[in-house]
């Protein structure tokens, strides 16, 4: 588990405009693949080059070259399933459901990818590798997380809509709590930065966006009412003005 890796995968909103997220961990990575239940929509891991694809974008480096099974893909689906019941217990404080550590467990326990010095010093994956050891090391990440210093950190996204899961890695160990965060907070720490329309915003400039104190607003998001939340583009509440003024003001 690296907090440093700041890779992070390029998600789209409901409306199609892409953004940068980076939940903080290998295994909060895999659970933006889809789902149980309502997440289900959001399913792209339907055969092995789609496993494939996703660890192309995560921030395992270098990229595994993996030799993916059909049954390895429905690995992948049903570890992902038990982690997604397990963080979201967490987050609620509740206790994890026997079956899904079961099944944590069970993948943690196979042989994950093993790391080695190549020829010229950079570092690669040593052996044949497969779904099976991609999925190992996802399931030990999470081991990690779950029991690891970070336990206490893992958040979801304040916006009413939006289930994006991520660390909170930062000093203070506070960022959930507020309703929005800064752009580099949300590179960093996988937080959804909001845009927040502004009172001026008739003098924006139409040949771009506005650049704002916490980042950049789209010229389409001044339209809206309330607080859009850049990385789902769901709506939220808006923020207390006091509380934005204070940030306006620390921001200086």
């Amino acid at each position: 588990m690296d907090f440093s890796a700041t890779r992070g995968l390029t998600l789209h909103s409901h409306t199609g405009v892409a953004y940068r997220f980076d939940p903080g961990a290998l295994c909060l990575e895999l659970l933006t693949t889809g789902g149980p239940g309502p997440y289900r929509r959001y399913e792209v891991l339907h055969q092995p080059a789609d496993l494939g694809a996703w660890a192309d974008r995560s921030r395992l480096t270098p990229t595994p070259v993996l030799e993916i099974s059909e049954a390895e893909v429905a690995d992948a689906r049903r570890l992902r399933h038990a982690l997604f019941q397990a963080v979201l217990a967490h987050t609620r404080g509740e206790p994890h459901a026997p079956g899904d550590v079961e099944v944590i467990n069970e993948a943690a326990a196979r042989p994950p990818l093993a790391p080695a010095i190549g020829p010229g010093g950079q570092q690669q994956w040593t052996g044949t590798t497969s779904g099976t050891h991609l999925l190992a090391t996802v399931a030990r990440d999470a081991v990690e997380l779950l029991t690891g210093p970070f336990a206490h950190r893992i958040r979801t996204c304040a916006a009413e809509d939006c289930h994006l899961v991520y660390v909170d890695a930062s000093r203070p160990g506070r960022r959930a709590g507020a309703p929005w965060s800064t752009a580099a907070t949300a590179t960093r720490y996988g937080r959804c930065a909001p845009a927040t329309p502004r009172k001026d915003a008739g003098r924006l400039n139409e040949a771009g966006p506005l650049v704002l104190w916490w980042g950049v607003l789209p010229a389409e998001a001044l339209a809206l009412t309330g607080v859009l939340c850049r990385t789902c583009g769901t709506r939220r509440r808006r923020a207390p003005a006091r509380r934005v003024a204070q940030a306006r003001r620390r921001a200086r």
